[in-house]
């Protein structure tokens, strides 16, 4: 190797990878479509086709971007995880989200899950307990054109009771029994997803909904959420 001016030259750097440009992405989440959640039974055109348009990559850390439509869940920060791709599928799909809408999210996360929802419902309203994640979430979301989702830095325990009630509930992690203030902010006739359980234990999806005579279960998937945090 030729040096110039009598110096040694500086070790060489491991090279960057190369940015993933959006063409390969937007293939990358027709697959996801195809071979993770239509192959595992989600047959929702309405869920199939805001999966297939959402940019999942835009929520999760640059370095993971190539990883964005994988089927697993992806590290984004302070302990949290993005959920993978079924997982939001099924919840959305059972969930049954329609086009009047207003939805409450606990567990924003990394926005993606509310993203997926604001292309199908009215009006989202989501708390994060994680202020950082919370302002990041916000700021994607808008740069990303979602104006219909309000975001707030809270205790989801809490709900949003001033913005109550509301038609759908989507819980994103895991307390050990359902909060009765997000029961008490779902309008009579009103569904929630929500997983129960302790991490270590086992946890349950749940399908609830409200009716005259009080709220009704159903058990519809085991999973592993992150435990819902109290605030202080």
């Amino acid at each position: 190797m030729l040096t110039l001016g009598g110096c040694n030259p500086e070790p060489a750097r491991p090279a960057s990878p190369p940015p993933v440009v959006e063409p390969v992405l937007a293939e990358a989440r027709m697959h996801m479509v195809r071979d993770q959640i239509v192959a595992r039974g989600i047959t929702d055109p309405r869920v199939l086709e805001v999966m297939a348009r959402v940019p999942r990559h835009e929520f999760i850390p640059m370095e993971r971007r190539g990883e964005a439509y994988d089927d697993w869940p992806l590290p984004i920060g302070y302990g949290q995880t993005i959920s993978q791709p079924y997982i939001v599928a099924f919840m959305t799909a059972v969930l049954n989200p329609r086009a009047g809408d207003r939805v409450l999210e606990i567990g924003t996360g990394s926005g993606y899950q509310a993203a997926v929802l604001a292309d199908l419902v009215a009006e989202v309203y989501t708390v994060e307990i994680v202020e950082p994640l919370a302002k990041r979430a916000e700021a994607d979301l808008k740069r990303l054109g979602y104006a219909n989702v309000k975001v707030r830095a809270g205790d989801g325990y809490q709900g949003w009771p001033e913005a109550a009630p509301f038609d759908a509930i989507i819980v994103t992690c895991a307390p050990e029994d359902v909060p009765k203030a997000l029961v008490d902010q779902l309008k009579e006739g009103g569904r929630m997803i929500i997983p129960v359980g302790s991490q270590w234990g086992g946890q349950e999806l749940y399908l609830l909904w409200k009716t005259p005579t009080g709220m009704k279960r159903q058990a519809v998937l085991p999973v592993r959420f992150v435990p819902m945090v109290k605030g202080r």
